[in-house]
């Protein structure tokens, strides 16, 4: 299936001539076309993961699939919107940890009364959730405690602010692959409790060549799908009526997020649930420590600077939300379809608050 929907690519750069990069089709046919080719980016990171391991096999998979949200994140920032790049941000932890992890529990728990994972991961990844939520709380305060005091140029500490605290993160997740795949790589290493055997699609293993290949040529496609999703956004916002700040939390971060979603559910049902909670709790993590501070250190240099400031009280409820939903699915090593349903919920709650809002 996802091999004939890859002619939704050329469909939508053959739209993009015929009726202009900002215009509603192309936005479609482009939002389109990243699913297909995130479908082929989980399957070549699985074919290199088969070589290297689950844990590396993991890390491809979320750190190619946060490719395409990062070119968005930083089309739509050199464009000067950088309140929709933060909802962006946003949506994309929230739309990982709540919609991809949900519905992977439901997917996996198909047929089962449960699924079991280590708790040893979850735990080391819902630390660094914590750490997530402090990090993008404290610019917050810092510019609240900043405004109630006169003659202080507030903008200016906020971005020196979040200069800094972007360094810390990108260290601390730097620190964070030394610690799980080679210091402690035998603690988080993945256990095959699952189902290991391929659908019959997949069953021939690809040459290295092949793998990397169809990696870098889906992410290259992926990245100009990209470009015309963030070139349409303002257009598309204007006719269907809403506003660029939610289609940036909500869609633009779902189809960023596309190779995660369809990666988690996709182990999920093979019953290899730890695999599918570090795929979809880890691309949270990345964002918020490395894509996010990357952006900040980029919009320095681009004439729009951005600060890690989320100034909406809704967002930064939206992100401890994740916190707290995801320490509660995790904490007991096994999760079962209700988790999954709640998670899904709250995602669904979220979302409406952000369309009304």
């Amino acid at each position: 299936m996802f091999a004939w929907l890859l002619v939704l690519v050329p469909a939508s750069w053959a739209l993009a001539n015929a009726t202009g990069q900002q215009s509603l089709w192309t936005f479609g046919m482009a939002t389109a076309a990243i699913v297909p080719l995130a479908e082929w980016i989980r399957r070549a990171t699985e074919q290199l993961a088969r070589r290297s391991g689950p844990a590396i096999g993991g890390l491809l998979t979320v750190s190619f699939g946060n490719t395409a949200e990062f070119v968005i994140m930083l089309f739509i920032l050199t464009s000067g919107h950088t309140d929709v790049v933060k909802g962006q941000i946003t949506g994309s932890i929230i739309g990982n940890s709540l919609l991809g992890l949900g519905l992977a529990v439901i997917a996996g728990s198909v047929g089962r009364a449960k699924q079991q994972f280590s708790r040893a991961r979850t735990g080391q990844l819902s630390s660094l959730l914590v750490l997530s939520m402090i990090a993008l709380l404290i610019p917050a305060l810092f510019d609240l405690s900043v405004s109630m005091t006169h003659g202080v140029d507030a903008p200016l500490r906020d971005e020196h602010l979040s200069l800094g605290v972007s360094c810390v993160l990108i260290v601390v997740y730097l620190a964070n692959l030394v610690y799980t795949l080679v210091t402690h790589r035998d603690v988080f290493a993945f256990t095959h409790d699952g189902d290991d055997r391929l659908p019959p699609s997949e069953t021939r293993r690809w040459p290295l060549w092949q793998a990397l290949a169809i990696l870098g040529a889906a992410t290259i496609a992926a990245t100009v799908e990209a470009h015309f999703v963030s070139i349409g956004l303002d257009a598309t916002a204007a006719t269907i009526g809403l506003s660029p700040f939610f289609l940036g939390v909500i869609l633009l971060a779902v189809v960023g997020n596309a190779a995660e979603l369809v990666a988690g559910v996709y182990f999920a049902r093979r019953g290899r649930m730890g695999l599918a909670i570090s795929i979809t709790v880890g691309s949270t993590i990345q964002v918020a420590l490395l894509v996010a501070p990357l952006l900040v250190l980029v919009s320095a240099f681009t004439g729009h600077p951005m600060d890690l400031v989320f100034s909406s009280p809704l967002e930064l409820v939206a992100i401890a939300a994740v916190v707290f939903a995801v320490n509660a699915v995790t904490h007991d090593g096994e999760t079962n379809w209700f988790e999954g349903v709640l998670l899904v919920s709250i995602y669904v709650l979220l979302g409406l608050a952000f369309y009304f809002v």
